[in-house]
């Protein structure tokens, strides 16, 4: 039986971030509730977000930069809220959007900023995903439950996670650390650490080989890739 990956990844397609979206769209609508004005946190809630007002009939859409991750499938140690600005939103229903809600930091964070500085009259959230065992915060909408965790791969990140990923093998694989591997190599213990075949990423696989190489953090030599600085 083959080894369960360090960090599981699922693939998720943009057919899939459209049937989440609507399926997510119902629920809102089932509910009896209607925004005025959708907030999406950046940068994960902006594509769920644009879709949310396509499906829900919403004009306005606004955003706040709200991160906790820093690098795919690592957190920081804390959220932090970057560019606050002040509005005045209190005579309108607000819905906060996100792609998922893991550990729900910079949820509350953004939650917290926007009834505090914004004062909207009613503020709701809502999320494709929400994993439940680890989340400190359930939305108020969401379409999936997930309750075992997963980083979930979204087509908006492909390049940035492909990249972080590779990036993490050269700094903590004991059998990369410091040496030439080739790229079937690093293949091989790309799919073990993640779970997923190269392969299946298409294009973003070569382009981030590419721009890692371009950015000074690998180097291609004879042979393969070595890390510079990692």
């Amino acid at each position: 039986m083959a080894a369960k990956p360090k960090v599981p990844v699922k693939l998720v397609s943009w057919d899939e971030i459209v049937e989440w979206s609507r399926g997510l769209a119902s629920r809102i609508e089932e509910s009896g509730w209607k925004p005025d004005v959708i907030v999406a946190v950046a940068r994960g809630g902006y594509v769920p977000a644009r879709l949310l007002c396509d499906f829900l009939d919403v004009t306005d859409l606004l955003s706040v930069q709200s991160q906790h991750w820093v690098e795919a499938a690592r957190m920081a140690e804390k959220a932090i809220l970057k560019f606050p600005y002040k509005l005045d939103l209190s005579d309108l229903k607000v819905l906060l959007v996100d792609d998922i809600v893991d550990t729900g930091d910079t949820l509350i964070l953004a939650k917290d900023f926007i009834a505090r500085e914004w004062t909207p009259k009613d503020l709701k959230i809502a999320a494709l995903q929400w994993i439940s065992p680890v989340a400190k915060i359930k939305p108020d909408y969401y379409y999936i439950e997930v309750k075992e965790w997963i980083w979930f791969q979204y087509p908006w990140t492909r390049l940035e996670d492909t990249m972080q990923f590779i990036t993490r093998i050269f700094r903590e694989d004991e059998r990369v650390k410091g040496k030439i591997i080739r790229e079937d190599e690093l293949k091989s213990v790309f799919k073990e650490w993640y779970g997923i075949e190269p392969e299946s990423l298409g294009f973003y696989w070569d382009m981030a080989l590419e721009k890692l190489a371009a950015k000074g953090v690998l180097e291609r030599v004879e042979g393969g890739f070595k890390a510079v600085k990692v």
